[in-house]
């Protein structure tokens, strides 16, 4: 005979009232690979239960059968988290994938979309061109769930033109700790939304998102540079030269941009919403590093956009690995000095990074992001003008591998002391103060909205908002 289902299986079968598909346990077979499906194979993770609700009522259900036996619950739209937060990021959590909440419709009048909180990036802009050639600021990276992407900030190529993507942000469906299905927005419990607008995986299930949009970009130029099989000692000038770009204060705004240190060189990345023409009259192509091998696409939205998800999959893949990674974030006076970045550059020459597949990425950002007070939502580097992250993959992940990017972080705090606290997005488990570096000025408020609207702490993963004691 098997083992009797648990209090908590027994409360949540019940739910699905018998539904194929509805949820699973770790007795179930294949469970990891077909229903937890974690991002990074380096975190392992094995959640109480994985369950695939249809309705909000669905979820209320699942929260309050979580609530009752005790358990912690988190959301997972796309599943990318670099932690596998979306599963709990430790065992013993119920996972609810969002995956069956992909409906979508465009107000023509308002031009405002409705979306649910399982589409992905990819989907968003495809549904979005179909309703009318509308558009929105988001990342690049097509399989990433817009639930999670679009309450802990969003930001992309297109952010330092329209704003982050929870900017755009102007009501959603939530299901909160009492197992209440409620509106929220700047209206209607604005305390709830204030907080869900850059920490959303602390305060509910978000269902679906009511966001504003723009018209689509008529033409796009797109390019990028090069530099393959030199030193990194030897683009240290060309970083300093695309760093003192990107931090002058009249960039224009339609234009985003990054660094990408690599193996066997760097490439220089670039997006322009609008002509080639207006790119030009700009002056960013002659303040652009040259020397490498030069490419220049001039694109339509849609294909800008395919782009832009092409090249992101080749430095951070969609595919799980065992991988590793660290990130920092700079403000207008935080920019590392051109003498230091020459010392680090030459610095990662010499190191033994244990992998060929590592990158280094520095992602201009400002504009539009910074126009927003910072406390007009719980995401809170809006002075941020620059943000990197590493990335490494190990088949296995090994220590030299580990040390090589912690040391190169560790290399960049030294280099500009101020610098400190990174976007939630690229989570960082071993950060011992991630709150703190998520949230800064903000989490005061947040840790008491959390004790209003989740005192027990219901929706929790190790560097969530806890709630004041």
């Amino acid at each position: 005979m098997g083992n009797s289902p648990s209090a908590l299986q027994t409360c949540i079968d019940a739910v699905g009232n018998g539904r194929s598909g509805f949820a699973a346990y770790p007795s179930n077979p294949l469970y990891q690979l077909t229903w937890v499906k974690p991002y990074n194979l380096d975190v392992h993770v094995t959640p109480a239960a994985v369950v695939r609700p249809e309705t909000a009522k669905d979820i209320s259900g699942i929260i309050t059968c979580a609530k009752t036996n005790n358990v912690k619950v988190q959301a997972k739209s796309g599943g990318h988290s670099y932690a596998n937060f979306g599963l709990g990021g430790v065992d013993g959590a119920v996972a609810i994938d969002m995956v069956n909440f992909q409906h979508f419709s465009m107000d023509n009048v308002t031009w405002q979309a409705t979306v649910g909180a399982g589409t992905r990036l990819g989907e968003v802009t495809t549904k979005m061109h179909d309703a009318g050639k509308r558009a929105m600021a988001h990342g690049v990276c097509p399989d990433v769930g817009l639930g999670g992407h679009a309450t802990i900030g969003g930001l992309g190529p297109m952010s330092r033109m329209w704003g982050s993507c929870l900017d755009h942000v102007l009501e959603v469906e939530v299901v909160t700790s009492d197992g209440k299905i409620q509106r929220a927005s700047e209206k209607q419990n604005s305390d709830l939304f204030w907080a869900l607008r850059g920490s959303g995986a602390g305060f509910g299930v978000i269902t679906e998102f009511v966001v504003r949009t723009h018209p689509e970009p008529g033409t796009v130029v797109q390019y990028s540079f090069t530099f393959g099989f030199g030193s990194q000692a030897e683009m240290a000038p060309v970083y300093s030269a695309w760093q003192a770009l990107i931090a002058d204060p009249k960039l224009d705004r339609r234009f985003g941009t990054e660094f990408i240190m690599m193996p066997l060189g760097a490439i220089i990345t670039g997006t322009f919403y609008g002509t080639d023409a207006e790119f030009k009259a700009t002056g960013i192509p002659a303040k652009i590093p040259t020397g490498g091998k030069k490419g220049v696409v001039i694109n339509d939205w849609l294909a800008a956009v395919a782009l832009d998800g092409e090249n992101e999959a080749l430095y951070l893949s969609k595919l799980a690995t065992p991988f590793y990674s660290k990130s920092l974030a700079f403000k207008q006076d935080q920019m590392i000095p051109a003498d230091k970045v020459k010392k680090i550059f030459e610095w990662v020459d010499t190191q033994d990074k244990g992998t060929l597949l590592w990158f280094i990425i520095f992602d201009a950002t400002g504009g539009a992001v910074a126009d927003v007070p910072m406390d007009a939502t719980a995401y809170s580097h809006r002075d941020k003008l620059l943000f990197y992250q590493s990335y490494a993959v190990g088949l296995p992940l090994s220590g030299k591998t580990r040390d090589f990017l912690t040391n190169f972080h560790e290399q960049l705090k030294a280099a500009s002391p101020k610098a400190y606290g990174t976007y939630a997005g690229y989570v960082d488990p071993a950060l011992t103060d991630g709150q703190q570096q998520y949230w800064g000025p903000n989490l005061p408020k947040l840790q008491s909205i959390k004790r209003k609207w989740d005192p027990l702490d219901v929706f929790h993963n190790p560097q969530s908002v806890r709630a004041v004691v």
